[in-house]
């Protein structure tokens, strides 16, 4: 997927394409008592280096909990730790990672975390179609927090890819895209400046149907 849009925004726009949204910085953390609870918009740490957000949290069809992120967050093997308490120790792994979609699959370890499907100012219900213009579309970041603006659809028609004009930065990487409470997409890249350019994700259509295809974990996603 970064290959595509790096070409894209060179043929289209003549400017270089923002950096994966990949935080390394050291965030704030207050550990609690008992496992972390997570949800779609909570930091997560890989390998103990990498800072990324996590799209959902939910149950695969073999009844495994399971969750997504970009995929330029890791490779399958990947330990995950939550951010918010990255000395409970490891919570997961990647289990799946995709270039070409940029999405990945946490599996994670029973009893190791607390999922939610309410994470800051994004609750998320269900798993709904791409958004067109003029949606109006709102994200929750690790990093940068709630966010929204107006949806540009799928520019280029690749049937994966949805554009927005939403803040996103460094370590915002994975964040859920939502109409309302329906999670359309993910958080992969911005254009231009941080914040400024028009973001870009996959759409949830794409990532659905992708797992489903492969019936390894993720394959009947659904959100808890």
């Amino acid at each position: 997927m970064f290959s595509k849009l790096a070409k894209v925004a060179t043929a289209a726009f003549a400017v270089a394409l923002g950096a994966a949204l990949i935080g390394t910085g050291a965030g704030a953390s207050h550990a609690q008592p008992g496992p972390p609870v997570l949800g779609g918009g909570s930091g997560i740490v890989i390998d103990n280096m990498f800072q990324c957000t996590l799209t959902t949290v939910g149950h695969d069809g073999a009844g495994r909990l399971v969750g997504l992120t970009a995929g330029h967050c890791g490779d399958a093997g990947a330990a995950v730790a939550a951010e918010v308490d990255p000395g409970y120790g490891q919570i997961g792994r990647f289990v799946y990672s995709d270039p070409e979609l940029d999405y990945a699959v946490i599996e994670f370890t029973p009893g190791r975390i607390v999922p939610v499907n309410r994470i800051g100012n994004v609750t998320i219900t269900g798993v709904g179609a791409p958004a067109q213009f003029p949606n109006i579309v709102c994200k929750e970041g690790r990093t940068t927090g709630n966010t929204c603006g107006v949806a540009w659809g799928d520019v280029f028609q690749t049937n994966m890819e949805t554009w927005s004009q939403m803040c996103v930065v460094e370590g915002d990487s994975g964040a859920p895209v939502v109409i309302g409470s329906t999670l359309v997409g993910m958080v992969n890249a911005y254009l231009a400046v941080a914040c400024f350019g028009p973001e870009v994700g996959t759409h949830m259509n794409a990532i659905m149907n992708d797992m489903n295809a492969r019936g390894a974990q993720g394959a009947g996603y659904h959100p808890i």
